[in-house]
Parts: structure tokens; C-alpha cells; sequence
């Protein structure tokens, strides 16, 4: 193995977590950002959606840039708008200087994140389970540092929530640094057609698979956005940071569960029944039981949620011809986000409307019920045009 295919698996790894710990350093700071800027309950969860809306609405964009420049610059590309809108996001008290950059920094991982599954294929093409599980547990990582990290990296930088934010930068740029020196472009697959540029919206699969990852997603993000606010209103905000860390620490365990036996549990259906059932348990605790409760139904949360992520970011090196991965990627991405985008949004508004703090998490429970109906449903056989898969090769192969 060269010195620089040495840095592909620290690469993959590095840029899962990124993709999620921009993201998730926000829900810690939800309330000094809602004391600071006077945002309601809406504007919360807009402001924690907006990432997921844009993974949404940059899929497409994200697949163009990666038939067109090829995964590895286009993720050099995402990741550079990644550190920028991280950084800024910070800068001043302005709403809009926070929701703007912001979306700068979901646009960078929403271009990002597509070339992540056709990289995978490129560089690790008899090990496509376990790259998958590493860089996912990178992002599982991501999520759990941030959660449990931004707190306490407030009341280090003197209570400024905005240079909190800033921090979660430095990683990106590391990342961008060995990206740069560290990995090339693979090689263009010989007679395998012209790169796809699109995603078949036609396919039946591809819908399926990505309502059955974005129903799950929805659940996710939403109570990484509404559990801060939940344990306030019910008077234990005391556990705020318990709670998100627990939502984040449990997904560890699916990620080791998948890298330790990812030849049982990819391109099967019963996993991700069994996660939209218990996915769905999970809000009913959190919601029937403020407090203590809250804690175990977030662990509920993030084990299943992480265990559909993985799963289903294995499928499309999988399912979709060499040409095509990206534009799978792309299409499921875009149904995913878009659901993980409208899920915090509804959750949020029935709050407004309600008035009560359980609200969202019987939105997002029902999400799950549908998550779970969907994937037992789905198809997981590759394409016509996709290669027979070949099995998992061991440790010490490429």
C-alpha cells in the first residue's frame, strides 16, 4: 500500500466526521442563540433544519460537480465552503448573518456528501461495508464531540457561543490539507459508458430507499433540535447535555455493530424494520417520560438512526453501476434530507400550535411507523446495471 493510499481510510474517516459536527455543535447552543436572538420555537427548528434542507436541495448540484470535476475535488470544493460558513456563522449576533452562513456550510456538506459512497467504491472497492461503517463512524463521532463538547467549549471561550462554533472548523481544514496531499483520483473504469450526471427518478428503489433513510433521519435531527427545549420546558434542563450525548453515544454502538459484521446486516430488510420499530419506541419514551426517560429513549434514538445511516450509505456503491453510484447517492440524499428537513419543521410548528412539549415527538414517532412500513417493502438487489457484488475482503485488503 503507497504512503498515499495510506491516508484514503483517515481521509474517509475524517471527512464523516465533519460532515455531522458543524451540524450538530448548533443544538447545545439552542438556547443562548434563542435567548440572544429572540427566535421562537419555528425558527429553531428551521435553523436546525436548514443543513438537512440544503442536503436536500444541493444533492443534485453535488452529483453534477462530481461528473464533472470527479468525488475527490469535489469534495475538496465542498469541504472549503464547510470551513468558511463554520467559521463565520459565528461571527456577531445577527440572525442573518447565522442563518446565511449557515447555508453556506450546508451547501459545502450537501456537495460533499455524495462523493463519500462513489469514493468508497473507487478506493476501497473490495471493502465497500467496512469503508462504509469507518467513514459513517467518523460521522457518528462527529455528532457525539459536538454534543458533548460544545457546552463545555462555551464556558471555555467565556460564554460566546459563536467562537464555540468556530472551532468545529479547525477539523475541516485538516481534513482539506490531507485530502489535498494525501489521496489522488482514481482511475476512470474502462468501458463502463458515460459518467451519469442525473438521478433516475423512475427507479422505484431509489425512492424506496430514501424514504426509508429519511423517514429515520427525520427522528434524528428532530430530537437533536427539540430535546433542549423539551427538558426546559419540563423543568430538566439540568439533563440537556445527557440526553444529547446519549442520542449521539448510542449510535457508537450500531456503527461497531456494522464494522464488525457488515457481511450480516447490509442489503438486508429486516434491520431496518427492526430500527423503525424501535425508532418509533424511542420518541414514545422521550415523550411519555420527561426526565430520566428522556435520556434512555434518546439512546433508543441514536441506535437505530445510526444503524439506518449505515445501512443505507452502503447501498449505493452497492446497488448502482460504477458510473451511476454518485447520482444514486445524489437522489437518495435529496428524499432524505428533504424529509429530515420537513420533520423538525412540522415538529416545531404543531409545538406552536399545541403548546406542548411532546408534540414533536409524536410527529417524529409517526415518521418512524412509516420508515419501518416502507423498508419492509423495499427491494435491496442491485441493478441491472451494477456489478454482481463481490464479498468482503479481509483487513489487509485494499
Amino acid at each position: 500500500m503507497s504512503p498515499r493510499s495510506r491516508l484514503v481510510l483517515p481521509v474517509l474517516w475524517l471527512g464523516g466526521f465533519n460532515l455531522r459536527a458543524t451540524a450538530l455543535a448548533v443544538p447545545p447552543v439552542i438556547p443562548q442563540v434563542h435567548r440572544d436572538l429572540g427566535l421562537d420555537y419555528s425558527a429553531i427548528g428551521g435553523l436546525t433544519a436548514l443543513p438537512t434542507f440544503l442536503l436536500a436541495a444541493a444533492a443534485i448540484p453535488g452529483s453534477l460537480l462530481i461528473a464533472r470535476l470527479g468525488a475527490r475535488r469535489a469534495l475538496l470544493v465542498g469541504m472549503a465552503a464547510v470551513a468558511v460558513g463554520g467559521t463565520l456563522r459565528g461571527v456577531g449576533t445577527s440572525t442573518v448573518v447565522l442563518f446565511a452562513m449557515t447555508l453556506l456550510m450546508g451547501v459545502g456538506v450537501a456537495l460533499s456528501q455524495p462523493a463519500f459512497p462513489t469514493l468508497v467504491k473507487e478506493w476501497t472497492p473490495r471493502r465497500i461495508g467496512f469503508a462504509t461503517a469507518l467513514y459513517a463512524n467518523g460521522m457518528l463521532i462527529g455528532e457525539t464531540a459536538a454534543a458533548a463538547a460544545t457546552g463545555a467549549l462555551v464556558v471555555l471561550l467565556g460564554g460566546s457561543w459563536q467562537l464555540a462554533l468556530a472551532v468545529w472548523s479547525i477539523p475541516v481544514v485538516v481534513l482539506i490539507g490531507l485530502a489535498a496531499a494525501g489521496t489522488s483520483e482514481a482511475s476512470a473504469p474502462v468501458d463502463e459508458g458515460p459518467v451519469g450526471r442525473w438521478p433516475d427518478f423512475r427507479s422505484r428503489q431509489l425512492w424506496m430507499v430514501g424514504l426509508v433513510f429519511g423517514l429515520a433521519s427525520a427522528g434524528y435531527w428532530g430530537t437533536n433540535a427539540f430535546v433542549p427545549d423539551f427538558l426546559h420546558a419540563t423543568g430538566h434542563a439540568e439533563l440537556q447535555s445527557a440526553a444529547l450525548t446519549s442520542v449521539n453515544a448510542c449510535q457508537l454502538l450500531a456503527s461497531a455493530l456494522v464494522l464488525a459484521a457488515p457481511g450480516r446486516l447490509v442489503g438486508r430488510s429486516w434491520p431496518f424494520v427492526a430500527s423503525g420499530a424501535l425508532l418509533a419506541l424511542g420518541c414514545a419514551i422521550i415523550a411519555a417520560s420527561p426526565g430520566i426517560g428522556t435520556i434512555i429513549g434518546a439512546g433508543f434514538v441514536g441506535f437505530t438512526t445510526a444503524l439506518t445511516l449505515v445501512l443505507t450509505l452502503a447501498l449505493p456503491p452497492l446497488l448502482a453501476g460504477p458510473r451511476d453510484v454518485h447520482t444514486f447517492s445524489a437522489g437518495v440524499f435529496l428524499i432524505c434530507y428533504l424529509c429530515a428537513f420537513v420533520g423538525p419543521v412540522v415538529g416545531g410548528a404543531a409545538w406552536d400550535v399545541v403548546r406542548a412539549p411532546q408534540t414533536p415527538f409524536v410527529v417524529l414517532g409517526l415518521a418512524a411507523l412509516g420508515s419501518m412500513a416502507v423498508a419492509a417493502f423495499t427491494s435491496y438487489r442491485p441493478q441491472p446495471s451494477a456489478p454482481v457484488p463481490v464479498p468482503e475482503a479481509g483487513p489487509g485488503a485494499p
